[in-house]
């Protein structure tokens, strides 16, 4: 058994990371010792590891709890956890193709703009237009 300090560094979860897991249920809350500590099991801290690993993957809290959900089903499916990816991934993209654009608009104001002028096309742009204005077009 784990205090809440071993298993944020097992787990690579910060301890009020942890706290805010537990509270909205995310995962159970562990045993405590005899003096009111925290202690987490093996298993508990892999569960830790799981939820930080699917977070840094860009998963929403509503879908780890359906992969946790899944993990405990001796017959879990497959396709559903691939049709989550795949869905996660479209979002992803959109995303990126998102960003893509902003740089673009970025960069194109950018490099209208000369050093040491007073007047600032970038800043006249910007007042004229609002992004998706044509200002990346």
């Amino acid at each position: 058994m784990f205090t809440i300090g071993k298993a944020s560094e097992r787990s690579g979860v910060n301890i009020e990371t942890i706290r805010y897991y537990e509270r909205e249920g995310i995962v159970a809350k562990p045993g405590r010792s005899a003096g009111g500590r925290r202690m987490y099991s093996s298993d508990e801290i892999a569960k830790l590891r799981f939820v930080r690993r699917c977070r840094d993957l860009g998963f929403p809290i509503s879908i780890i709890q359906t992969f946790l959900s899944l993990t405990a089903q001796s017959d879990r499916s497959c396709g559903e956890v691939k049709t989550i990816a795949e869905n996660h991934l479209g979002e992803i993209d959109a995303k990126i193709e998102n960003l893509m654009r902003l740089r673009e608009a970025l960069l194109s104001l950018s490099e209208n703009c000369n050093d040491g002028t007073a007047a600032c096309p970038m800043l006249d742009a910007l007042m004229k237009h609002g992004f998706g204005d044509g200002l990346h077009e």
